[in-house]
């Protein structure tokens, strides 16, 4: 999977829209304005060392999976700069298939929309 690959999977969702915070160096995927995956999109520092965009994928994710998909994958580590009880960062680096790629953002969709005021979620239905 490659970032616009990425973005049009997660655009396709409804409800879904990007951002682009932080003078435009990352992407934010949102469902009615709540952040469910992030990357970058411009060279950043990880851990000190210029890194390439689209290293890896910060998606949500119950926390009982999040421990065994860390304990399954190496590529899925705990959230980088994010909560590492709720969220994962998701390395594309080969080693997981671009379906299990897909699962994840999917999982992390659900979790977001299942959070969603009931207003927002009747919003959702609508559209």
């Amino acid at each position: 999977m490659n970032l616009e690959e990425f973005k049009q999977y997660c655009l396709a969702k409804k409800g879904v829209e990007e951002t682009y915070p932080f003078n435009g160096e990352a992407v934010w995927m949102k469902v009615m304005g709540k952040m469910f995956a992030m990357t970058f999109v411009q060279d950043f520092k990880f851990n000190g060392e210029i890194a390439p965009p689209f290293l890896f994928v910060n998606l949500k994710c119950e926390p009982e999976k999040a421990l065994e998909l860390r304990e399954q994958y190496s590529a899925v580590q705990p959230g980088w700069h994010q909560s590492k009880k709720h969220w994962n960062s998701v390395f594309i680096d080969g080693t997981l298939s671009d379906s299990m790629i897909r699962e994840l953002i999917d999982h992390s969709y659900d979790i977001v929309v299942a959070g969603l005021p009931k207003k927002l979620k009747e919003e959702l239905a609508e559209m």
